[in-house]
């Protein structure tokens, strides 16, 4: 069960990845609480998010949320949560406090309760920098010779990215390749220029 804060641009372009991925088990939270179908939520990007997630119409506060979730992604606010909050995950949770350049939760308090930290910042372990995803993306949309961004190239994006650490190197202060880490920007591009080709493929009669 992942829990995502925030439903801004960004939210909602990582929860929509995140379904593309196969998750199915998402509540996203705004300022108001849980979004849900039975919910005015405001606009037609946050109804298509209460649309798409939560299926069990969860209706209650960011905090009671978290109760037994595995994931948390934050992209709100600093200083949101503390370390009880995490406390009440699952064991093994992960958590992504990517507010900039206060993280939702300290992410020492977070990781006396969690396995996993990462942070929009250069000074923890585990840092979320897009700068990860434009240089590759932007290659591979020049070798591809298209002009158009589709989700499913920003899903292989990001599979790549996370693919770049192999299962030696993986460890929970090491999720994700660092932002000067070469490889990363030549295994993007190739695996959206793949995209690109697969696709086309697809589109063949």
């Amino acid at each position: 069960r992942i829990v995502v804060s925030g439903v801004g641009a960004a939210g909602s372009a990582i929860i929509k990845l995140l379904i593309a991925q196969g998750a199915q088990h998402i509540v996203a939270f705004g300022r108001g609480g849980a979004l849900h179908r039975d919910a005015a939520n405001g606009d037609e990007y946050r109804t298509w998010i209460a649309e798409h997630t939560n299926v069990d119409s969860f209706d209650g506060t960011l905090r009671e949320g978290l109760d037994g979730a595995d994931v948390f992604i934050g992209v709100s606010a600093g200083g949101i949560l503390d370390g009880e909050d995490i406390a009440v995950m699952n064991d093994g949770a992960i958590v992504f406090a990517l507010a900039n350049p206060e993280p939702e939760v300290d992410p020492i308090a977070a990781a006396a309760h969690a396995t996993v930290v990462a942070t929009g910042r250069s000074d923890y372990p585990n840092q979320i920098n897009n700068v990860l995803a434009f240089p590759g993306l932007f290659r591979g949309l020049l070798d591809a010779g298209v002009h158009q961004i589709t989700d499913e190239m920003l899903r292989v994006a990001a599979v790549a990215i996370a693919e770049v650490v192999s299962d030696e190197e993986l460890n929970a202060s090491f999720v994700i390749p660092g932002v000067f880490d070469t490889r990363v920007a030549e295994s993007v591009a190739e695996a959206v220029q793949r995209a690109v080709v697969e696709g086309r493929a697809a589109e063949r009669p």
